[in-house]
């Protein structure tokens, strides 16, 4: 590296030198060679030059512990958005398909605003959630990018972008990193975000805690020692720092829950940090023989922990001046977990088996996904996000006595369906503490529900009015869509007509046939039958059909009363638009979504050399008697030709179309190098299926040197549907390389 290079990552290399062992050095230092040539001459706003931001991504990453392929993704994951020439291809080849993989997520986690509910911002929180779910490493790594960019936001000279950038860190990825556990991520996001959103009520507040802090400095002083002189006569090995209540915390608590200063109990804290849970029960006994404990005042964190992971024992006291403050008790692990979230139970490489509380803790993000299969209401999905992200928990006991957290204002069924989904639909009715409650009965923290189940029981369609969690609603759809599509035919059927009723015209049964085909079109599904079903088990809601069905009726009528009026222009018009849209899907089939500058009216056909899709920058060849063949502009074919002069005039630039909103499929051709072991073949066709890909062709090399390689052509849309697609397939196992032919 050079002098410039070294001086530059100073920060960076000093952190990974503090556990050089962790770190594959070398492969760290190549990405960062890639990344620094990549991004030579760009400058981010504030005039810095670019690579400063990856490099202290790549820092915060090893900061919070995580391997070396998560730093090289750190290092690189802007260079295939920004940087010519670097494509992810490139990155899996030089350092590997999980590296491309992170880049690949990260790049695609745009602006996620959940105030905008357009289709295109959801379509990108769908995007955010699945490259989560595949690699959590992916939002780890976004999340550290959003940090650095909120503390240099001040570079950004454009107030009204700032506030913009401030209020989806504040809405999105400050929860986000709540949910993790990443609590020192979360509270700097925060308080960074309110700076930019209220910079008055920020100075307040500070102000406020320079004011108190300055007063009462020598309380915690004070209370630290005694506790510090206790837990040392009783021979506990022990840590105790002291804090004081985050900027953003204390802001809601003043402007958004009205509390005076003087009432918030918890702005004076202090942690104790012990080796063992035995030792925390220990340290809490030693603190309420000190200080008097505040009623109503104390949690239990270690035997009831937050479903981010978080423990700890918490427990207010009055100092002997009776200023209140709040103690924390935790072990070493707690306190790593409490500090760094999913982060601090990072366990790649090192072959153990996998946290069950990471898991556990990462399901919701499955849940949401896995609930929006069986929707496509838009809204809400979006509400089902925002709930996943902002709910308040309560914590409930099975008559076992294991606790089960569940949102705030969840009912019972909703506790049913987070047991199992088989205790779900067997539901009959519950109990809470002994009593037998209405089904809709929302219990409270402490209470002891019981559910009462019947075999052949099945759940009821007005579970999903009652239910408050996605997971519930999401599980009872499932069992109406797997169980029930002949009534939900009748009934998606009945809630239609009903609702094309409501429009105040008496439309006849052939005539509302059409309605519901042009709606069913609308929507973008296939059949009538398919229809009814999905408005029937409650995949798409009533009211977003209705909006459907009055545009496409006023449509129908409006037409009606034209050929009324002019039959015979009418039938013109009709035999015109017949001819119009013949001729349009014949140049469409013609020309399969590319236009042919100066070509007009030819055939065209792809090359089978290289297999072009939208997206990928293209070019055509004039054939001889066979209309004009389009390559990539990166194929060797057409790179050998272009410069070739007997060549040259044949030569003619294209493009695509607008991209076409249809299901049209175009050929791919991937080549998969896998492990020579059985069941790789049906790994890979399984996985395509899930994806609903469809497959033209598959044949498999003879293995050599305990590889085998499968060549595949598959259906798909785009370059991003491919890469998509590549990306699902090498999260088997056994694929170690895939290329696209």
């Amino acid at each position: 590296m050079t002098e410039e290079m070294l001086l530059l990552a100073r920060g960076l290399l000093t952190a990974l030198h503090k556990n050089p062992e962790r770190y594959d050095l070398p492969k760290i230092e190549a990405a960062y060679a890639l990344a620094y040539h990549a991004h030579e001459g760009q400058k981010r706003q504030s005039g810095d030059p670019y690579i400063s931001h990856p490099l202290a991504v790549a820092e915060s990453v090893v900061g919070l512990g995580l391997d070396t392929d998560t730093v090289c993704a750190a290092l690189l994951h802007d260079t295939v958005e920004d940087c010519e020439g670097i494509t992810a291809e490139m990155i899996a080849e030089r350092f590997g398909t999980d590296v491309a993989t992170i880049v690949e997520g990260v790049t695609k986690i745009v602006t996620v605003s959940i105030e905008n509910r357009e289709a295109a911002q959801i379509e990108n929180i769908r995007k955010m959630m699945l490259a989560i779910s595949k690699d959590i490493r992916v939002i780890i790594v976004k999340l550290c990018d959003r940090l650095h960019n909120m503390r240099t936001l001040d570079g950004k000279k454009n107030g009204d972008r700032q506030r913009e950038i401030a209020l989806e860190t504040m809405y999105v990825y400050a929860p986000l990193a709540h949910r993790l556990g990443m609590q020192r991520i979360k509270l700097e996001l925060e308080n960074l975000a309110l700076l930019y959103l209220d910079p008055i009520g920020y100075k307040e507040v500070m102000e406020a805690i320079d004011g108190r802090f300055g007063t009462s400095r020598e309380l915690l002083a004070s209370a630290k020692s005694r506790i510090e002189e206790r837990i040392t006569a009783y021979g506990v090995k022990y840590e105790v720092e002291d804090r004081i209540k985050s900027v953003y915390s204390l802001y809601r608590k003043i402007y958004e829950q009205g509390k005076p200063f003087e009432e918030i109990y918890d702005f004076y804290a202090l942690r104790v940090i012990v080796d063992t849970v035995e030792e925390c029960y220990t340290v809490l006994g030693l603190v309420h023989e000190m200080f008097t404990s505040v009623p109503g005042r104390f949690k239990d964190y270690i035997s009831m922990p937050k479903p981010n992971m978080y423990q700890s024992l918490h427990t207010t006291v009055m100092s002997r001046d009776g200023i209140p403050f709040e103690v924390q008790i935790r072990t070493r692990e707690m306190h790593e977990t409490a500090e760094f979230g999913i982060a601090a139970h990072w366990r790649y490489k090192t072959g153990e088996a996998a946290d069950e509380s990471v898991d556990k803790q990462l399901a919701w993000i499955a849940s949401l996904i896995e609930a929006d299969e069986d929707t496509r209401d838009p809204d809400e999905y979006i509400h089902s996000f925002k709930s996943s992200l902002f709910r308040e928990e309560i914590f409930v006991f099975t008559p076992k006595g294991d606790v089960i957290s569940l949102p705030k204002g969840a009912t019972v069924i909703d506790f049913a369906y987070t047991i199992h989904t088989a205790v779900g639909n067997r539901m009959v009715g519950a109990k809470i503490n002994g009593v037998i409650v209405p089904i809709d009965r929302v219990p409270q923290t402490g209470d002891v529900v019981e559910v009462l189940t019947r075999n052949n029981q099945g759940p009821s369609r007005d579970w999903l009015n009652i239910v408050t969690t996605s997971e519930a609603r999401g599980k009872i759809r499932q069992w109406f869509k797997k169980e029930k599509r002949p009534e939900n035919i009748v009934f998606g059927r009945d809630m239609m007509e009903k609702e094309l009723r409501r429009l105040g015209h008496a439309f006849t049964s052939s005539e509302a046939e059409k309605i519901f085909e042009a709606t069913a079109e609308r929507v973008g599904i296939g059949t009538l039958d398919d229809l009814f079903d999905t408005v029937g088990y409650g995949g798409i809601s009533l009211s977003r059909i209705a909006v459907r069905l009055k545009e496409e009726s006023t449509r129908f009528l409006k037409a009606q009363q034209a050929a009324e009026t002019t039959p015979a222009s009418a039938d013109e018009a009709a035999l015109a638009t017949m001819q119009e849209s013949s001729k349009s899907r014949a140049q469409k089939k013609q020309n399969g979504g590319v236009i042919v500058d100066g070509a007009e009216g030819c055939l065209v056909k792809f090359a089978r050399c290289c297999a072009p899709l939208p997206g990928d920058a293209i070019i055509g060849f004039v054939t001889r008697g066979f209309g004009v063949s389009v390559h990539k502009r990166d194929c060797p074919n057409a790179v050998a030709g272009v410069s070739d002069p007997a060549q040259a005039d044949r030569w003619l630039a294209a493009h695509w179309e607008k991209k076409d909103e249809g299901s049209k499929m175009y050929e791919a051709s991937l080549s998969i190098l896998t492990e020579d072991k059985i069941g790789v073949l049906a790994e890979v066709s399984m996985a395509l299926a899930e994806m609903k890909i469809p497959v033209l062709t598959i044949n498999v090399a003879p293995p050599k040197d305990d590889r085998a390689t499968i060549h595949i052509t598959v259906g798909c849309k785009d370059t991003e549907h491919c890469r998509s697609i590549v990306a699902r397939l090498n999260a088997i196992p056994t694929v170690l390389r895939i290329t696209r032919n």
